[in-house]
């Protein structure tokens, strides 16, 4: 049923790039840590940068877990379900870094993101993946669900945000500076961009 790709491209990369939610999974080193998941939306927010090489765009929000676990040991697994057509799950694993906004890297790595303003969702780094083991399996047992369209209440709520105020915003936050299982987590203050 499953199938193992050399590359994301053609079909695969295809069927990546029409997805509107993908997850990430990532886990510290210690075997008593705190495994994460978390979705990831927003259409514009995940680009393919070549044939193993993928990135998206990590928000603000809650916690900085994926930032802390790739800081440790970057290991991470992103993936894709089909939720429309026909059923296939796709599993990208591989090895993730954290790019973050000071890093001269990060204006070439932003403008493969043209379709999302970045600045309205409190961009705080983008996470470049670099592909593994690449994998689908069949999603049989993934239901039918309808995209109705990207949330926007996320948006409204950080545009309203400078660098000043999201680095306030983040230092009060409890993980975000640390994991979970107090690994460091997003530098704070928020480094300045240099796009």
């Amino acid at each position: 049923m499953g199938k193992t790709y050399e590359r994301i491209d053609g079909r695969l990369r295809s069927f990546i790039e029409a997805q509107p939610l993908f997850f990430t999974a990532t886990a510290p080193l210690s075997g008593d840590g705190t495994v994460n998941l978390s979705p990831k939306g927003l259409r514009g927010c995940f680009a393919v940068l070549d044939e193993l090489t993928v990135a998206y765009l990590d928000f603000a929000g809650s916690t900085a877990e994926t930032v802390a676990h790739l800081r440790e040991n970057g290991r991470i697994t992103l993936m894709w379900c089909a939720f429309q057509g026909p059923p296939n799950i796709v599993r990208v694993h591989g090895r993730g870094e954290p790019v973050f906004r000071d890093d001269p890297r990060f204006p070439e790595l932003l403008a493969h993101f043209p379709d999302i303003d970045p600045t309205a969702h409190g961009l705080r780094a983008i996470v470049v993946v670099t592909a593994e083991l690449v994998r689908d399996s069949c999603g049989y047992a993934v239901p039918y669900m309808a995209y109705e369209g990207d949330r926007e209440l996320h948006g409204k709520w950080f545009a309203r945000e400078d660098d000043a105020s999201l680095s306030a915003y983040f230092a009060k936050k409890e993980h975000i500076a640390t994991s979970l299982d107090g690994l460091p987590g997003l530098p704070l203050p928020l480094p300045p961009s240099v796009a």
